[in-house]
């Protein structure tokens, strides 16, 4: 059988285990109580027939066996709370409020023991206490009996046991109601969050947690909640964004490789080439369409990441923009170019190294391959006088008009001067993509100016925060 819903619930059981260690505790605590006072009566009840054992023990050996017996008769009289009994040499009864000893056997001449007396209050109730009582042997032989009723202690125990159990019973009813009560708040607090999830699970990313603003768990798991659904929602529209992206950019691409291929068709057909060119063509145009692919891919991949750089690693930018000089100044030199290359040291930054070394060689690839034979391109890495790290590529190429700076990091623009140069738009797409996930931005200035008849050129800087504020 299933138990229903408010039962099955962790608070719920939370407060049954709690309450039956209470439980536990407090009959640890009542039976403690019970033991305790239980002794202490006892100690105090010997503590009062010592004293009249001596008292009566006094009269014995001052006025004699006679004196004995008066003074237990008008004492069992006037004092309920004892019991007395005397013996003769023969053991029979002589006087007290007992008919006969509750000790057997004598071992010693003083002997301790614990029996139930019964007796009847002042009500007409019959009781029957506890007696603690001590019997003693007298110089003559006779023998005395003396103990003290422990009903009244029994009585306060029973009342205080008693006590103890109704505020246990009230206890275990206000923290089963109070259980009841947290669960069933707990399970409407937590229905709203598994509608939320639920909502999430067919589809609704808009759907957000209610936050109470009062600082407690559940607020504190609403929000995170509220702001993994943000990042999810977000990475989703990313998704979407990116194939919507890579459906539009590729139909350019796709178009022009399927022109040249069919142009190659006609002209293999016509004889003005043979198989092997066209097949070496068609080659050609797959592999740029597969790098434009993987350019886009790149760049999804980076503005998913939402301002938030993907794989960081903390290194000198230094190192990398050496190991860039090293790489292009040879291709610079087969184009006549002059390449030079100005590196300060101790530049840590906290970045995507792959990542950043592809955009910097975007940017002097551009460089190398726009500026005409005769010219120069430099790279300077260095720190700003605000603490940030910048990459800057100097050439004195045609340039980039100012209303077109902004332009030309968009996918896919090129401008009429580089129609002739191979390239499908989307280097500098990748740069700026790079950098805005980086926290860092891309600048673009006129170059030189005017140098050996080319110009006025283009300077591109790549700014990137330090380590220590990235």
């Amino acid at each position: 059988m299933k138990l229903p819903s408010l039962l099955r619930r962790t608070p719920f059981r939370l407060t049954l285990l709690f309450l039956a260690l209470f439980a536990a505790a407090a009959s640890a605590i009542l039976a403690w109580v019970y033991f305790a006072s239980a002794a202490e009566a006892r100690v105090n009840a010997e503590r009062e027939v010592r004293g009249e054992m001596q008292v009566l023990a006094g009269v014995y050996d001052a006025r004699g066996f006679d004196a004995l017996n008066k003074a237990l008769i008008d004492r069992s009289l006037t004092q309920s709370a004892f019991v007395y009994l005397l013996l003769d040499e023969d053991g029979g009864t002589v006087t007290g409020s007992l008919n006969q000893s509750p000790i057997e056997t004598m071992e010693s001449d003083r002997q301790w023991i614990t029996f139930p007396f019964t007796e009847t209050d002042a009500e007409g109730r019959v009781r029957r206490p506890q007696v603690r009582a001590v019997q003693v042997r007298l110089s003559g032989g006779e023998m005395l009996l003396v103990g003290r009723s422990l009903g009244d202690t029994e009585a306060y125990l029973a009342r205080l046991t008693q006590a103890l159990w109704g505020a246990m019973g009230i206890v275990l009813l206000l923290g089963l109601a109070g259980g009841v009560l947290v669960s069933r708040n707990l399970e409407k607090s937590m229905g709203r969050l598994n509608k939320v999830v639920l909502a999430v699970q067919e589809g609704n990313l808009k759907a957000r947690a209610p936050v109470r603003n009062s600082g407690d768990e559940l607020d504190e798991l609403g929000a995170g909640l509220n702001t993994m659904l943000d990042r999810l929602e977000a990475s989703m529209a990313s998704i979407r964004h990116a194939g919507d992206a890579i459906a539009h950019d590729l139909r350019s691409p796709l178009t022009r490789m399927r022109a040249k291929l069919e142009v190659s068709l006609i002209d293999a057909e016509a004889g003005k080439i043979d198989g092997v060119d066209a097949l070496q063509l068609a080659l050609d145009e797959a592999d740029n369409l597969l790098k434009t692919f993987n350019t886009v891919l790149a760049i999804a991949r980076l503005q998913a990441a939402a301002g938030r750089t993907p794989d960081p690693q903390r290194f000198d930018a230094a190192e990398l923009a050496a190991d860039m000089a090293e790489l292009y100044e040879p291709a610079s030199e087969d184009k006549g170019l002059e390449f030079s290359a100005e590196i300060e040291r101790g530049l840590m930054v906290e970045a995507n190294r792959p990542f950043l070394a592809q955009a910097i060689a975007n940017v002097i690839d551009n460089a190398i391959k726009y500026t005409p034979t005769g010219g120069a391109v430099m790279l300077r890495a260095r720190r700003r006088s605000s603490g940030e790290i910048e990459f800057s590529v100097t050439d004195t190429g045609p340039g980039v008009p100012e209303g077109d700076r902004e332009r030309v990091i968009q996918r896919f623009v090129r401008l009429d001067n580089s129609r002739t140069e191979p390239g499908s738009g989307l280097g500098l797409s990748l740069v700026g993509a790079v950098l805005e996930a980086h926290g860092g931005r891309v600048q673009l200035d006129e170059g030189p100016g005017e140098y050996g008849g080319f110009g006025p050129g283009l300077r591109v800087a790549l700014v990137l925060p330090p380590a220590d504020a990235a």
